[in-house]
């Protein structure tokens, strides 16, 4: 299939036209060296938030904090006082880019606290190939047990608190809940945003959608990923691991026309068939990264309206 067939809705026609006037003009966005490409892909995805997703809304506070030895971002309805329900929050960027001050994570984060009632606190985990599998989850965890250690400061209801990601920060926070779950840890719940629970992808939509459709070259970012000896354990793909039973309850978004989409579907059946409470929500007409243009696609806007209720509801805000 070609991406120029597809009669996608004149918003998301506009971010795909906006990506390739842009992409000429940053060359490393073709750089085999991944600490080159990054600051390319961080430069590219902030010229397009800003033409293409809403701004941060009045009404939510943020601020900047350390968790476990890393960075982080509290996004907070202003004006709330006391323990909140409180989601750790894990930025898309293929395991080598990405970054909590991305104007696209910031924008879309503050929207999502304000609309949901959750309190959002996003990670500056650790980057491939700089830091391999399982850093990442080590960070995670890291940032968990800070905010249960820390809870009245930070204004926590740790009974309330979960995990949830986009994109490769959602197969980290797959994996975090898996180690979690294992460890004791107990988590309210699990958001996965256009998730790569299988490495590589599976399913129809990896074969259909495998080129041209934002994710060429995934088996080498996974590589990055895993590092140069393969994955330290089986919880790098959720989807494959024997046993789910015991997780928390999931939300997963899949988009359309995303190489990713069966991967996400697949894993929440199989969350289903181990008992585990799950919802899924199928963003039709997205592609992988449609779902946060929300300042030139209603349906980007209603993808993230979704995202936020389902929140709401899952964390019982209200």
């Amino acid at each position: 299939m070609n991406i120029a067939d597809i009669d996608f809705e004149p918003g998301i026609r506009v971010w795909i036209d906006r990506i390739e006037a842009l992409a000429p003009s940053l060359p490393d966005l073709a750089s085999t060296d991944p600490a080159v490409q990054r600051v390319a892909a961080r430069e590219l995805s902030d010229l397009l938030a800003v033409d293409c997703t809403l701004p941060i809304p009045d009404g939510v506070e943020l601020d900047d904090l350390v968790l476990g030895g890393r960075p982080a971002r509290r996004y907070r309805p202003a004006g709330v006082e006391g323990p909140m329900p409180t989601q750790l929050w894990l930025h898309g960027g293929g395991f080598f880019a990405g970054t909590i001050d991305e104007v696209l994570n910031d924008r879309l984060s503050a929207r999502r606290a304000l609309d949901s009632g959750v309190q959002i606190v996003s990670l500056e985990y650790r980057l491939a190939p700089e830091a391999h599998y399982p850093a990442q989850i080590q960070d995670a965890l890291g940032a968990v047990a800070a905010l249960i250690a820390d809870a009245d400061r930070l204004g926590v209801d740790t009974a309330r608190l979960g995990i949830g990601g986009n994109s490769a920060g959602a197969a980290i926070a797959a994996s975090t809940a898996l180690h979690a779950r294992d460890a004791g840890v107990e988590l309210r719940h699990v958001t996965l945003e256009v998730p790569p629970t299988a490495m590589p992808p599976v399913g129809d939509s990896a074969v259909e959608f495998a080129t041209g459709f934002g994710l060429d070259g995934v088996e080498h970012i996974i590589h990055l990923y895993a590092g140069p000896d393969g994955a330290a354990d089986d919880y790098i793909a959720p989807l494959d691991v024997a046993d789910l039973t015991g997780l928390p309850p999931h939300l997963i978004l899949v988009a359309e026309y995303d190489p990713l989409r069966d991967s996400g579907t697949q894993y929440a059946d199989r969350l289903a068939a181990a008992g585990v409470p799950t919802e899924v929500y199928f963003g039709a007409g997205h592609l992988h990264g449609s779902p946060g243009q929300t300042g030139v696609s209603p349906a980007a806007v209603e993808f993230q309206r979704e995202h936020s209720q389902r929140l709401r509801a899952a964390y019982r805000v209200g």
